[in-house]
């Protein structure tokens, strides 16, 4: 084999080789990009969400506490709300899921108090706040 033909089947090779090296890096940052999107897609779909039940949640609080109005402000909706922020806070991170259980647990030991007492409710505004804050923090970190 004559050494014009040698060098151009090592030029051939070698640019089949990094052509497939190429792809694949190619082909994987592609995957792990869709992979991430999707991800962020979740994070992103389920704090929005929570943050709209979080203020729903704080409408119901305050309907029973400054309109005395049970049937707005029932603190049977307020469960529900709570137990829903709970469920989406898993989807959306770590310090959110924290956040939420001590909303559960600051809700637990004040919802009775709620329509009475001013202090109740701040406690139970702030821990929301709280939540709030952490999934604001959790879609900022989104790549």
């Amino acid at each position: 084999m004559s050494l014009a033909i040698k060098n151009r089947l090592q030029l051939y090779y070698a640019a089949t080789l990094i052509s497939i090296v190429l792809a694949l890096t190619a082909f994987s940052y592609n995957a792990w990009r869709l992979e991430q999107s999707e991800e962020n897609n979740r994070i992103r779909t389920a704090a929005f969400e929570m943050l709209v039940n979080l203020a729903e949640l704080e409408q119901v609080i305050y309907a029973n506490h400054y309109d005395q109005d049970l049937t707005s402000g029932s603190p049977r909706i307020g469960w529900v709300k709570v137990g829903l922020i709970s469920d989406l806070s898993s989807l959306v991170s770590k310090e959110v899921t924290v956040e939420s259980e001590k909303l559960i647990m600051v809700w637990q030991d004040n919802w009775s108090k709620i329509n009475d007492s001013e202090d109740k409710v701040n406690i139970v505004i702030a821990q929301l706040e709280a939540v709030r804050q952490a999934t604001k923090l959790a879609l900022k970190k989104l790549r």
